[in-house]
């Protein structure tokens, strides 16, 4: 599988508020890794079963991440890089997960894990791509971005980092890129839990 990180810390990069709320207050951050039931809030998760069994894994007792927020579309505009895969049609997702908060005791490849450690994140970027660059080749894409994250609780707002997980499958018609972004989705799955193990 193709997959690359990147560290994106400029002025214009994204960055995320954890807990976030959009600004109509229609939408905001569901706590999956404490509240599993409330997966139904999750539109994309409903319209997209796989994506709704990704965020599952991801939130899961056994992940050292948990998720803050998501999407999932089809469409058949090809970039130049995605060239490669000779595809008509794409399916794609985002998924931003920080490390999580429960986490403070665990460690990953001999270092703590903590959400304002920017080699922590390098690292689990860097181990990730690793990972999923020795899958089986399959039409799909990985891309890991860190990024500058804000968290708040009631009494501060603490600067830190979380990674936004991109997945790409390709396809001749919708059906086939469905199919490789959902084979990319388990693999890129399995990979971060034998990370949280490590």
């Amino acid at each position: 599988m193709d997959a690359d990180f990147s560290i994106e810390l400029g002025r214009e990069d994204p960055v995320l508020d954890f807990p976030w709320k959009d600004p109509a207050g229609r939408l905001a951050y569901v706590d999956l890794e404490r509240h599993p039931e409330l997966m139904g809030q999750i539109a994309e998760a409903e319209k997209f079963p796989e994506l709704g069994n990704f965020l599952r894994k991801l939130n899961s007792t056994r992940s050292i991440v948990e998720t803050a927020k998501c999407d999932a579309w089809e469409t058949a505009e090809i970039n130049e890089e995605d060239e490669i895969y000779d595809a008509s049609c794409k399916f794609a997702s985002y998924v931003d997960v920080v490390f999580s908060d429960a986490d403070v005791s665990r460690y990953l490849f001999g270092q703590p894990v903590s959400r304002i450690s920017l080699s922590a994140h390098e690292q689990f970027a860097r181990k990730l791509v690793e990972l999923l660059r020795g899958a089986p080749e399959i039409s799909s894409a990985a891309e890991v971005c860190v990024r500058r994250c804000y968290f708040s609780d009631e009494k501060e707002v603490r600067e830190g980092f979380y990674c936004t997980l991109y997945m790409s499958g390709y396809g001749d018609d919708g059906a086939s890129a469905l199919q490789n972004w959902e084979a990319g989705l388990k693999l890129m799955g399995n990979a971060i839990l034998q990370l949280s193990t490590e």
